[in-house]
């Protein structure tokens, strides 16, 4: 859509380009693959205000998790009630429950609308074809390319998917969809908050919690469909993916620690150390 093309996919080439120029000028190998590394951290800090306002939303919701299931035992036969005095619950938090979709929204929209196709222009061009293109999208023109980039990092086309080298590389390329799957599930894991003691007081024989179980649900079904939609999409577009996983566990853990991770990590030590 001609629309994204102006607000989105035109000023990332932009930028893209202008990365690219700089680490030319130095004279840094595999240029354009370290440009998307580094324009991806660059949307990642530019997003962070989004990231911390969606921690701080779901560490309010974890907080009140306890009052919402004494709340849910006991309005059960009252679902409207029960609606009433958790929206009033909320009010009195300062939980806005929608608060952590708006970074979600904005990471779909970039990635899909923006650097999805920006991607795709930049890597699929032919080398011929590359300077005519790009140069027209650029803005100013000591931006613009003199020379056709080389589209390869650490030997991979960016613009080859893990499907089609498969044959060429062998099972070594399918190391791209598992890497990308498990840092997708270190990722929700971490935001995965273990159950808090005041859930112990509870009735043991209680409904089975949809939400729980949706939850739990896609901590492994999410890893799985993105690691299988990576083996279809392009290199460079999984470096993009990854990049922002990465730093996305990297602000995580600065703000809740390993959250759902911390007891696996204990397990993991107390074998270590025999006990």
């Amino acid at each position: 859509m001609q629309i994204f093309d102006t607000l989105l996919v035109h000023p990332l080439i932009n930028i893209l380009v202008a990365i690219y120029q700089i680490l030319t000028y130095f004279h840094i190998s595999n240029a354009l693959g370290f440009s998307i590394i580094l324009i991806t951290v660059l949307i990642r800090f530019i997003l962070y205000p989004f990231t911390v306002s969606q921690i701080k939303a779901s560490q309010k919701m974890q907080n009140v998790q306890p009052h919402i299931n004494r709340l849910k035992e006991k309005h059960k036969s009252d679902p409207k009630r029960m609606q009433q005095e958790q929206m009033a619950l909320f009010k009195e938090h300062g939980i806005n429950p929608a608060a952590g979709c708006l970074p979600s929204l904005i990471q779909i929209v970039i990635l899909l609308f923006g650097f999805y196709p920006a991607i795709q222009k930049v890597i699929n061009l032919k080398p011929k074809e590359t300077i005519l293109v790009i140069n027209k999208i650029l803005y100013f023109d000591f931006l613009k390319l003199n020379h056709a980039w080389d589209t390869n990092f650490l030997g991979l086309p960016l613009g080859k998917t893990p499907g089609e080298l498969f044959q060429s590389i062998g099972f070594l390329i399918v190391l791209i969809p598992i890497i990308t799957a498990l840092l997708q599930f270190i990722q929700t894991k971490m935001t995965i908050i273990p159950p808090v003691a005041d859930e112990v007081a509870m009735p043991k024989k209680q409904e089975p919690d949809f939400a729980k179980t949706m939850q739990s649900q896609m901590l492994y079904m999410m890893p799985v469909i993105i690691g299988v939609v990576s083996y279809q999409f392009s290199i460079g577009l999984s470096l993009y993916w990854n990049t922002y996983t990465i730093f996305g566990i990297i602000q995580q853990y600065q703000m809740q620690g390993l959250g759902g991770l911390s007891d696996w990590v204990k397990k993991l030590e107390s074998l270590k150390s025999g006990k």
